[in-house]
């Protein structure tokens, strides 16, 4: 068979496999047809510490896990809420828990206890999985001092140590794997325009379907080598996972990613796709220019991503430098395969566009009333598909995100191309994507309200070449106050529970916040003008 054939067949059996019900689905058709194919592959500093796992031994041990979790008195129906880092026990973890049906809500490792408090009353979780000491920080310390602040404290454990190897049980003790796919078992968070988090509900169907429109845009093949550099507890985890379980190629998994210290990990494995948000762009080029007449990865001919804009410069950098593709998208918590550009679209597209939806993938651009309005005019993005999730937890949040035609309201600002590539230009939304993580600017500028040297305080996003946005605090002082600084500042909010991606990394001092003259409602576009 021919390379182009074997390409399509296996697109072929891709699209098949995405018509399973459930993750556990899929993952055990593809155990079955790919038993001894490498899925995933952790680097470690150390290559003679690296780790790799079949699909048929990710299905046995994740099935081996649901039995020893079951055993341990974990039911379907249950809430689990799970911060780790990126390792393939992770994966093992939260496929043990699709297997058993529990639902599940996880949480990126640099959420503080704030995050994690409020994750766990909202769900009702009764069961709060952590790696222990993990880069510096106690997560059995944060677990106690989440269960102080809230009464009915979830059952705490850590995961790589107390699961374990062999359950007292075989896994035929286990009942039945869940069949609905459409119901919601999976809660994952985003930062909007509200000050808390808010909990997204998200269906195996939704996720599965968010990875089929990703992998197949991206036209991948079963020689490719992936890599996940990002935490796996981002939504963006799933996405890439039904990716590898759909074309059965592997992954390397980066525990912490930091350059240049991945790069032998890249090397090491040949990874010829890697992914990201514009941040990772701008790492791998700032590593080539170090030394501009040799690749710095021979094997890499695409990269692709989304979750911050992407400045068309930067395309065009990234093609001549690193010698190999780019193709970006836009995605989102709640969505997280909208857009995504193509192999075979032309340059300009792919410098200038988000990319098109892919089939099942409904976008409509309207006025702010929700007229549709034709291609080439600017206005509301809305979105309607299989992979857009089920609302929120919260739901008055959801009836008022959710048009009468069921399109969900981004917050985002656009325009549609006649050949149906999408244009971002800007958001009605007041969040700041920093490093493909959002950031809600209320939840910062409630907490500085309270601190003794802020009389008033706005949050606000600035271009940044490496970060997409950098996080920047403009305070008034009350009378008399010392002049306040940007330590002063983190350091509080870190004492506050704060994630540590949130921090503010500019201050600006100001006499008096800009406002208008009927509400007084602060005029940030003024502040980005001065500061940007």
């Amino acid at each position: 068979m021919s390379t182009q054939d074997h390409a399509a067949a296996s697109t072929a059996v891709a699209y098949e496999l995405g018509a399973s019900r459930t993750l556990w689905e899929l993952v055990t058709r593809r155990a079955e047809l790919s038993p001894d194919v490498p899925v995933l592959i952790q680097a470690a500093d150390n290559p003679v510490d690296d780790r790799s796992l079949t699909f048929g031994q990710l299905r046995t041990r994740a099935e081996r896990t649901a039995a020893g979790l079951y055993a341990q008195g974990m039911r379907p129906g249950q809430t689990v809420a799970w911060q780790l880092p990126t390792r393939i026990e992770t994966v093992v973890l939260s496929l043990a828990l699709a297997r058993l049906g529990v639902r599940q809500t996880p949480l990126i490792p640099g959420h503080r206890e704030r995050e994690v408090a409020l994750a766990v009353r909202a769900t009702g979780a009764g069961w709060y999985a952590h790696p222990g000491q993990w880069h510096g920080t106690d997560y059995a310390a944060l677990a106690e001092r989440v269960n102080r602040r809230y009464e009915h404290a979830p059952r705490a454990f850590t995961a790589y140590n107390t699961l374990p190897e062999a359950p007292p049980g075989p896994p035929s003790a286990l009942p039945p794997p869940p069949a609905d796919g459409t119901a919601v078992r999976w809660i994952y968070w985003t930062s909007g325009t509200t000050s808390e988090p808010r909990g997204v509900r998200h269906t195996d169907r939704s996720l599965i379907a968010g990875g089929s429109c990703l992998a197949h845009a991206l036209r991948l093949r079963p020689d490719d080598v992936g890599s996940i550099a990002f935490p796996y507890a981002h939504i963006g985890g799933p996405d890439y996972l039904v990716m590898l379980l759909l074309y059965g190629f592997p992954a390397v998994l980066f525990e912490k990613f930091a350059m240049p210290g991945a790069l032998a990990g890249y090397r090491r494995h040949g990874v010829t796709t890697a992914g990201g948000s514009t941040a990772f762009y701008s790492m791998f080029l700032a590593e080539q220019r170090k030394q501009p007449h040799r690749r710095l990865l021979p094997g890499l001919r695409l990269l692709a991503g989304g979750g911050a804009p992407k400045p068309p410069e930067l395309y065009h950098e990234v093609v001549a430098e690193l010698g190999c593709r780019l193709t970006h998208g836009y995605g989102m918590t709640e969505a997280p395969m909208i857009t995504m550009g193509a192999p075979d679209d032309t340059p300009e597209q792919l410098a200038t566009t988000e990319g098109r939806p892919p089939p099942g993938m409904e976008i409509r651009i309207t006025t702010p009333d929700g007229e549709p309005l034709p291609p080439g005019h600017e206005g509301e993005v809305r979105l309607r598909g299989e992979a857009v999730c089920q609302g929120y937890l919260d739901a008055d949040r959801t009836a008022e995100v959710f048009d009468a035609d069921g399109f969900l309201l981004t917050g985002d600002l656009g325009r549609l191309l006649e050949s149906g590539h999408l244009v971002l230009t800007g958001r009605s939304k007041d969040v700041i994507i920093r490093k493909g993580e959002n950031v809600s600017a209320k939840e910062i500028e409630q907490l500085l309200y309270e601190h003794p040297a802020v009389a008033d305080a706005a949050v606000i996003g600035l271009p940044d070449p490496e970060r997409g946005e950098r996080v920047c605090a403009v305070v008034e002082q009350p009378p008399g106050a010392g002049r306040v600084t940007l330590a002063e500042l983190t350091a509080y909010l870190r004492e506050e529970g704060l994630a540590t991606y949130k921090l503010p990394e500019q201050l600006e001092v100001v006499e008096a916040l800009p406002r208008n003259e009927t509400l007084r409602k602060v005029l940030k576009y003024k502040l980005r003008e001065r500061f940007g």
